[in-house]
């Protein structure tokens, strides 16, 4: 049979192993596609090589293509999310002189505790946070727990040099991906105090993304794509199996970092403290269940009325583009008949569930999993947005 080639970037992060795994446990040349995947060392020159062709679709954070529908990236490229590789995933983390002081002020807060994190930090004075992109979840996340005050400085640093960033005494805090964040926990340099789940418990992290047109251009492609990332994504929902990923995710092609390390982040189970105090985030990532890999509407809607406020921006004329950029029609058409459990409807009032709800879908019961705000307030688009 001959393969089809399909050339795939992403940023060394964990959570991109539904296209590691789906390339070295063959799910993708089962598809009768032959994935070359080509890292790179920031999410605006992964962006760039998107934009301009040099990949076909990449690992991406779920924003980009919503910041560039709403005419807020550069580049003419428009770009459309095609299957949400994860959720949640990231850890805030302060800097070792800056978490001295914060337990000065606040020696009972607890890990993960969001509420009491946030005032406590804003009770700090002046902040210098660094998130690794302006368009991310990660900055997302801040405004939504910390707001858009002036006590609140954010800045742009990639992944890979947060720690760069810690020694020098740039940032007090951060808001990363793993395995950066426990990076700098081993070298000393930062403690761990929030998961950003703890602040939504399924906030779409990374998504495949193409330019737009792709997909229609290339529909035999697009569909073994996203069967074999999803194949990828089932494989790696059974906990047992994360050491396995993280030891594949470990070698130089990939991450090229400790295996060991890799592994707190698959599985959850953070060193939060140079002391080694560990503390276990249950779904701290999630590559398959409760539909993690369907692209809502309605995320991508909130994530559109988000960028709106920061930047003035209408938001319902906002939050309607965005739901155009997150392709639930693609997904159906490509994945039914698969043995996918697809929801029965593209949008939904974020936030809502607070424990596993049972909800209609396309073939037998889906359980969606808990996808609460850390204070309660819901997003609901209120019925105004296209249907796709």
């Amino acid at each position: 049979m001959s393969l089809r080639c399909v050339r795939l970037g992403f940023v060394p992060l964990t959570d991109c192993a539904p296209l590691v795994i789906a390339h070295e446990l063959g799910f993708a040349e089962e598809e009768g596609l032959s994935l070359t995947l080509e890292p790179s060392p920031s999410w605006a020159t992964l962006r760039d090589r998107l934009a301009l062709g040099d990949v076909d679709a990449a690992h991406m954070l779920a924003p980009v293509p919503i910041a560039h529908a709403l005419g807020l990236g550069p580049g003419p490229a428009a770009m459309e999310a095609l299957h949400i590789l994860s959720l949640n995933g990231t850890i805030i983390g302060l800097s070792r002189p800056f978490a001295v002081r914060l337990r000065d002020k606040a020696p009972d807060l607890a890990f993960g505790d969001a509420p009491a994190a946030r005032d406590a930090l804003l009770a700090m004075g002046p902040i210098r946070l660094a998130v690794p992109f302006a368009f991310s979840m990660h900055r997302e996340l801040i405004h939504r727990w910390l707001g858009n005050g002036p006590e609140l400085s954010i800045r742009t640093v990639p992944p890979s040099l947060m720690s760069e960033a810690l020694a020098a005494g740039e940032i007090d805090a951060f808001c990363v991906g793993e395995p950066w964040g426990s990076l700098a926990v081993e070298a000393g340099l930062a403690e761990l105090i929030l998961p950003g789940r703890a602040i939504w418990m399924a906030a779409p992290e990374k998504a495949l993304v193409a330019r737009a047109g792709w997909a229609g251009e290339n529909p035999e492609v697009t569909g073994a794509l996203l069967r074999a990332l999803w194949r990828a994504g089932g494989w790696l929902a059974d906990p047992a199996r994360r050491a396995t990923a993280a030891d594949i995710l470990a070698r130089d092609a990939y991450l090229d970092r400790p295996a060991e390390i890799l592994e707190r982040a698959m599985t959850g189970h953070l060193a939060v403290g140079t002391d080694g105090t560990m503390r276990h985030v249950p779904d701290f990532v999630r590559f398959h269940d409760g539909a993690a890999n369907f692209p809502w509407r309605s995320q991508a809607a909130w994530i559109g009325a988000q960028l709106a406020r920061r930047f003035t921006l209408d938001p319902l004329a906002s939050a309607q583009a965005a739901a155009r950029v997150f392709r639930s029609d693609l997904y159906r058409a490509h994945l039914s008949g698969t043995g996918a459990v697809i929801p029965g409807a593209s949008s939904r009032v974020e936030g809502a569930l607070a424990t596993p709800t049972a909800v209609a879908a396309s073939e037998g019961r889906l359980i969606l999993s808990p996808d609460a705000f850390f204070d309660g307030r819901v997003f609901d688009p209120d019925g105004h947005l296209p249907d796709l």
